[in-house]
């Protein structure tokens, strides 16, 4: 419940955050005025000896935030993904935020698979082992079907950890009140609808059939994918705090001397993770949103293998055909066109100038393409494109602030494997094939096919309707327009004060 008692863990969040002098950093990232930072140091310094020292190897940032527990590591995973909240630099070192903690015991988790699942686990399962990794939502244990003998991977979240999620989402609620009303500037952040999304992100990651629904979901679009896998998920075996999966062997995509022992191609492996990625995003508009070294295998067979999809992006249509020709322009270096796009598609407010804004797109592409192919980077143009757009008035879309993140991750998972990797190079085939099937001619004949077939279902309801509209212009009475409380309240006070005067000077007479 959010309330005044929430006060000791925020207490405790301050002093932990003075003790591994993390504070003035993200008092720094989020530009808090003077007022907001003496608040935050009453909270903080007369109590450091109260918070928690964290780990000294970590930058401070990722110390306290690890310090304070699986809810505020989530919570710092999820900021690295809003750098238009927090800043480049703080969400550069949230990035590497390690969600890793020391594991439950076994049999607790065989008790909670038990029941979930309504069924002993040496029924379920012939072998059942010990966490095999264990982070701040979950833990994970191989075990192998007893029917089938197939390899799974059994998901089990921590006990109790939904309770401990609500009671710190909740103080997070009351940080965010406190910081409106004491930084009026920082509305412009939104930290009440920052919560708001951390909130659907945990509970959704707290319910594993979502996360389930996601990997089947992932797995149909990507069935024809060449070289990549999603592991398929057991649904009769998975419930809210229990998922089972297939085990996906392989070695982790981060771990380069394996990759080199198994004789694996890496350059290969790059461009594929980066065209993978981008043809997720553009043709299906739903991709792995934390597609990190962790999340990826590299299967015997050379295939990528995609885990842990409880963080996954989704952009609709019209977003990714605006997105594909953003990037188009700027491969071409038709710098006026993606104005034009960014104009067309309302993100820049019609009463700017465009010509300027075009100027400001060339000042964007040109000093990254005059880069080293090696240094090119279309997280890097979408950063310097975002600051753009905010200079002249685009409002944050989160979708794009994820899409913005997870490209950059993608990258550094490529170049981790290539170097050398020309960025644009990869990319360019896979824009173009999309702009090709998705805009243009062969695109405006499928859109007016599928209106026709919308207008086709509603036909024999259209004259109802049109004449329902019309009768309704027509007749609807027109309404005065509506007066405000107050004038009339002022008006009934100053006519019975009239009639009052007039009684008292009445008796006078």
């Amino acid at each position: 419940m959010r309330g005044p008692h929430n006060i000791w863990r925020l207490v405790r969040t301050g002093a932990t955050l003075e003790r591994t002098g993390a504070m003035g950093v993200v008092l720094d990232a989020f530009q808090a005025p003077p007022h907001m930072r003496m608040v935050a140091r009453i909270l903080g310094w007369p109590f450091a000896w109260l918070g928690d020292k964290g780990d000294p190897a970590l930058p401070p940032a990722t110390r306290a935030l690890t310090a304070l527990g699986p809810a505020y590591i989530k919570f710092g995973q999820i900021l690295s993904t809003r750098p238009d909240v927090v800043g480049d630099e703080l969400a550069t070192q949230l990035r590497v935020l390690q969600d890793k903690l020391d594991p439950f015991p076994q049999d607790v988790a065989m008790r909670e698979v038990a029941s979930e699942l309504e069924q002993p686990v040496d029924r379920l399962f012939s072998e059942f082992s010990p966490p095999v990794a264990a982070a701040s939502i979950a833990q994970v244990h191989k075990a192998k079907l007893r029917e089938t003998g197939e390899e799974v991977a059994v998901k089990v979240l921590r006990p109790g950890i939904e309770r401990a999620f609500r009671k710190d989402i909740d103080a997070f609620y009351l940080a965010a009140r406190m910081v409106e009303l004491l930084s009026p500037s920082s509305r412009r952040l939104h930290p009440m609808d920052v919560i708001a999304h951390f909130e659907g992100v945990v509970m959704g990651e707290l319910d594993l059939r979502l996360e389930s629904s996601a990997a089947a979901e992932f797995a149909a679009n990507t069935r024809r994918d060449e070289g990549f896998r999603v592991p398929h998920a057991h649904w009769f075996l998975s419930s809210r705090r229990v998922m089972t999966i297939e085990w996906a062997d392989g070695v982790p995509a981060g771990d380069i001397a394996a990759i080199d022992a198994a004789g694996h191609d890496r350059a290969a492996l790059g461009e594929r993770v980066l065209k993978l990625f981008l043809s997720h995003a553009l043709r299906d508009g739903y991709f792995h949103a934390d597609m990190h070294q962790g999340n990826l295998k590299i299967a015997p067979t050379g295939d990528i293998v995609a885990m842990d999809f409880g963080i996954m992006g989704r952009i609709d249509e019209y977003t990714r055909r605006v997105y594909a020709e953003i990037l188009f322009g700027f491969i071409r270096k038709d710098y006026r066109r993606v104005a034009e796009v960014h104009f067309e598609a309302g993100y820049v407010p019609a009463d700017r100038n465009i010509d300027e804004f075009a100027r400001a797109l060339r000042a964007v592409g040109e000093p990254i393409f005059g880069m080293d192919a090696s240094r090119i980077s279309m997280g890097r143009l979408l950063t310097y494109l975002f600051e753009v757009t905010e200079r002249f008035g685009m409002e944050t879309r989160t979708e794009l602030i994820l899409l913005q993140r997870t490209m950059v991750v993608v990258e550094g998972v490529a170049r981790s494997l290539n170097p050398h990797i020309n960025i644009w190079q990869v990319a360019q085939p896979i824009v173009e094939s999309y702009i090709r099937q998705y805009i243009g001619p062969r695109a405006m004949a499928r859109d007016l096919t599928r209106t026709a077939r919308v207008l086709a279902r509603l036909g024999p309801r259209l004259p109802q309707l049109a004449e329902s509209a019309l009768i309704h212009h027509v007749w609807e009475p027109k309404r005065e327009p509506r007066r405000r409380a107050w004038p009339r309240l002022a008006q009934m006070a100053l006519g019975g004060g009239l009639v009052a005067a007039g009684v008292w000077i009445g008796a006078l007479l």
